[in-house]
């Protein structure tokens, strides 16, 4: 539009009265509303109910006929635009308002001017919330209480009529227009579950109605009811609202398929008449629902109600502005549209005349527009009028008949009626939902009879079984126990052999003589073994003397003599039973050894192993040991991998090697013992695995069943899995295959925990990952959890989070797509069970574990259906390192699939 966006302000509220003029059209008397005479009862159908107007002294009325009601009208100035400005700067505006008089004098010179009286007189700083409160919010009321009402703006072209009705308030929300508040009033007050409201919107172009909602049906017909007089449009767009914002944009739909063209009044001038017709129906309960009162007791006889729909109709119609050509400029075919409008506003303004007047005859067929009218002008429709005027003296003649326009229709009285009708089907409906109800009701008692006779037949057969469950489970509880007992002697059997120490008493102190008693035997058992040592030592010297002697004659007899061959086979058989002793005597003395190594540290520290519980006797599996928070066994680690390092200098690495495949089971586990012990320093893990030592520990986890060696075996290979060349080559040896085969069979959580220790550190390098899973490293990980074992439950933790950070890293990169192997192998439901243990390390790791799989996209689906997603908050709420807290709070908001989720289920994080 052209005229400038209006500001708030406006008069001060105050009642609006109803006062039409006089017979010289500038004085206005006062007006007040006559009771319409009275009548027999109306049809079941149809009938009218009292209603409150704001014209004039208003009442409570009830009868048949309707309420009278006249059409009231409001002013509205528009400021002056920016041409204005400029071409009147000299001259005064035409018009002076007194809004707290309700006048208005439309000056004829600088001396003289004419004064004329309105309902409400709205200033040019009049809001919208204003102008809507004060001219259409009453009718909507009165649409909402089951009447017909009409909001339409007249006035000449580029005055503000499109502003003041159907500006959407996008830029400002203050903007908003009479049919934009108007619905919001109506969706605020209506019941979505038993109310409806429909709209249609529509133009009137060139005496063609057209349908703005669908520009395909540009022909409307006008149908009237031969009984009511009511016109209705059939084949108009009806469209079901539901909430403001569908409103809105339906009248986007309509603004943009209204006709508008540019003149030199208005950049923006509407050609066409717009419709808006809302319709509401709305749910009323008639009749008295009250108990009935006899002999001063409460009857339970209740009447039943009967529902009744009140439909009701709000019209706001945007007038086209009325225009002089010579004004306008119009030409072509804007001309023919100029001539339309102004005939169309003419009729309407004879029809008003006619009602004004009380003629006989209102000429309402003239024009389709007033057709459409009927109701709103001398029907049963509330009526308001808002009339806009421009302040330019140039328009002086314009203003007048705006003005005298809006005068004579303050003389219409319309006579409203609410029209009111049973509804049956939603009678008919609530008898069959009863119905229905007492149906299932009986079918439901009938099938609790016959399922409380099945239950009693039952229930004797369920008591049966379940006393013969409960002494099942007792049984196998019992024999549990009985084994659990036996497991424990036998394991406080081998403590006692182990620790060389005899029972403490009562009070838990050891006696100080028993004390001293066991250390002079250890001390004397140490002494017979150096003793044993020394000798074996001194037999080795000569025997190597012997064998150079043989050696040096050999020598001599391999001379060619007459009869010497078998003084040399004698001697060929003499030196390989030499070898055979010497190679014997070898294996005495590593052996020994390793027990006077063994014995120094028992006598060492007797009390500390007496009070520990059962330790394996080796302590150089820095990754897996939880001796390490011990100073006691650190520091009896630390000496026994210094004694096996002394013992490998001494006997050589090659020769220890050696031993692990002697047929003495005793010298095999003490040299598998050395091994690991030396396979805990980084220093010497290559020379291990350069002299074959990983073959050999692999060839005794394939070979033999003997529990301590499959143990100590797994530790060796769990230190040497630490190094990342080392991985490579355990994986190419099948090392994985062998310590899954360990994990299955072994029952032993000791041994269990070597083997999850070695698999978790293979889990940390990228490269193994696809061969790593194939081989069933991960299944076999996930196994070893069924011993139960704290020490076994951390090691698993630890393997699945290095996994999870290797594909995480490998996903980044671009190199892994697809579902993570950890999910795929059913590692999900054992994370989300052990992620807020009581163990702190196991707990930390399946916290890092469940951050990388969450960054991973393709995971999250998973993670949501697994109950991951509850866990990732809980670490982002309460996980006590910050680390890991930030990255569970980063990781759940860069998933679209988790934010999504937990929108949906209204979690803040």
């Amino acid at each position: 539009m052209a005229s400038s966006a209006y500001r708030n302000g406006g008069v001060p509220r105050g009642a609006l009265r109803a006062q039409p003029s006089g017979s010289n059209g500038r004085q206005s008397s006062s007006f007040k509303s006559r009771l319409a005479p009275s009548s027999s009862p109306g049809s079941a159908v149809r009938r009218s109910s009292p209603a409150s107007l704001g014209g004039g002294g208003g009442g409570s009325f009830k009868n048949q006929d309707g309420v009278p009601g006249r059409v009231r009208v409001a002013i509205r100035l528009r400021p002056r635009n920016a041409e204005e400005m400029s071409a009147d700067a000299d001259f005064a505006d035409c018009v002076e308002l007194q809004p707290e008089l309700k006048r208005l004098k439309l000056r004829k010179n600088n001396w003289d001017s004419d004064t004329y009286e309105f309902d409400e007189v709205l200033t040019e700083y009049a809001s919208q919330k204003r102008v809507y409160e004060v001219v259409a919010k009453p009718v909507v009321e009165s649409v909402l209480d089951g009447y017909n009402g009409t909001v339409m703006a007249y006035g000449q072209t580029g005055t503000g009529k499109t502003f003041t009705l159907g500006r959407l308030g996008e830029e400002d929300t203050a903007d908003r227009g009479i049919m934009v508040r108007s619905m919001e009033d109506i969706l605020v007050n209506v019941s979505p579950d038993t109310d409806s409201i429909s709209v249609s919107y529509l133009q009137l172009y060139m005496e063609y109605i057209q349908d703005l909602l669908d520009p395909s049906n540009d022909n409307i017909h006008i149908v009237e009811d031969p009984k009511t007089g009511d016109v209705s449009l059939p084949g108009a767009t009806h469209v079901e609202i539901n909430d403001q914002q569908s409103f809105l944009e339906l009248l986007r739909i309509g603004e943009a398929h209204r006709i508008a063209a540019n003149t030199k009044l208005n950049t923006e001038s509407s050609r066409s008449h717009a419709l808006l017709m809302v319709h509401v129906k709305r749910l009323v309960t008639g009749g008295e629902d009250a108990p009935s009162i006899e002999n001063g007791n409460s009857s339970h006889f209740i009447k039943p109600s009967k529902p009744l729909v009140r439909k009701s109709k709000l019209v706001i119609v945007d007038l086209a502005g009325s225009e002089r050509i010579h004004k306008s400029g119009s030409e072509g075919h804007m001309l023919e549209e100029a001539k339309s409008i102004n005939l169309s506003l003419s009729a309407l303004g004879k029809c008003i005349n006619a009602l004004a007047e009380n003629s006989s005859h209102v000429p309402v067929r003239d024009s389709k527009l007033t057709r459409l009218l009927r109701d709103s002008f001398g029907g049963t429709a509330r009526t308001s009028l808002v009339v806009t005027i421009g302040p330019s003296p140039r328009h002086r003649g314009e203003t007048t008949s705006t003005i005298l326009f809006g005068q004579r229709a303050m003389k219409v009285e319309n006579m409203l009626r609410i029209k009111e009708e049973f509804d049956y089907k939603s009678l008919s409906r609530k008898l069959e939902i009863q119905v229905d109800k007492l149906v299932a009701e009986n079918e439901r008692l009938q099938k609790d009879f016959e399922d409380e006779v099945e239950r009693i037949n039952l229930e004797a057969q369920n008591r049966i079984s379940e006393v013969e469950r409960n002494f099942a489970d007792a049984l196998e509880k019992e024999k549990l126990k009985c084994q659990m007992e036996y497991m424990e002697s036998i394991k406080e059997l081998e403590e006692k052999m182990v620790s060389n120490q005899r029972k403490h008493n009562r009070d838990g102190f050891f006696d100080d003589k028993h004390i001293e008693e066991g250390l002079a035997s250890s001390v004397e058992e140490a002494s017979d073994i150096k003793r044993q040592l020394n000798d074996e030592i001194s037999r080795r010297k000569a025997l190597e003397e012997e064998v150079n002697n043989l050696k040096s004659r050999l020598a001599r007899c391999l001379q060619p003599k007459e009869n010497g061959g078998g003084e040399v086979l004698r001697l060929h058989k003499d030196l390989e039973d030499e070898v055979c002793e010497k190679k014997r005597l070898e294996e005495e003395v590593i052996m020994l050894r390793s027990q006077l190594l063994q014995m120094t540290l028992d006598t060492d520290q007797p009390r500390y192993l007496d009070r520990g519980a059962y330790r394996d006797s080796f302590n150089g599996l820095n990754p897996l040991t939880s001796q390490d928070q011990n100073p006691h066994y650190r520091s009896n680690g630390n000496r026994q991998k210094a004694s096996a390092a002394t013992l490998s200098e001494q006997v050589g690495l090659q020769k220890i090697l050696s031993l692990l495949e002697s047929d003495d089971a005793n010298v095999r586990i003490h040299a598998v013992k050395v091994v690991a012990n030396l396979a805990a320093e980084e220093v010497n893990q290559e020379r291990i695995v350069e002299a074959g030592g990983l073959t050999s520990l692999l060839m005794l986890l394939r070979r033999y069943e003997d529990e301590t060696v499959r143990r100590v075996a797994a530790g060796a290979i769990a230190n040497l899995a630490m190094n990342e060349a080392n991985q490579e080559l355990i994986m190419v040896q099948g090392g994985i295959s062998l310590l899954s085969m360990t994990a299955s069979n072994a029952e032993d959580p000791q041994t269990l925990r070597m083997v999850a220790g070695a698999i978790a550190n293979l889990c940390g390098n990228d490269k193994l990952q696809q061969k790593l899973r194939t081989e069933g490293g991960i299944r076999a990980l996930l196994g070893t959890v069924r011993c139960g074992h704290p020490d076994v439950l951390s090691q698993v933790a630890r393997g699945i989070a290095n996994f999870a950070k290797c594909e995480s890293r490998l996903a980044t990169q671009g190199i892994r797509t697809g579902r993570s192997f950890l999910i795929e192998d059913g590692a999900l439901p054992w994370i989300v069970h052990n992620a807020n243990d009581e163990a702190a390390p196991i707990r930390r790791h399946i916290e890092l574990a469940l951050c990388h799989l969450a960054q991973h996209e393709v995971n999250a689906k998973d993670m949501v259906s697994g109950g991951a997603l509850w866990e990732l908050v809980r670490i982002s709420r309460d996980c006590s390192r910050e680390d890991i807290r930030n990255l569970a709070c980063k990781t759940l908001n860069s998933s679209q699939i988790f934010r999504a989720e937990l929108r949906r289920l209204r979690v803040e994080y």
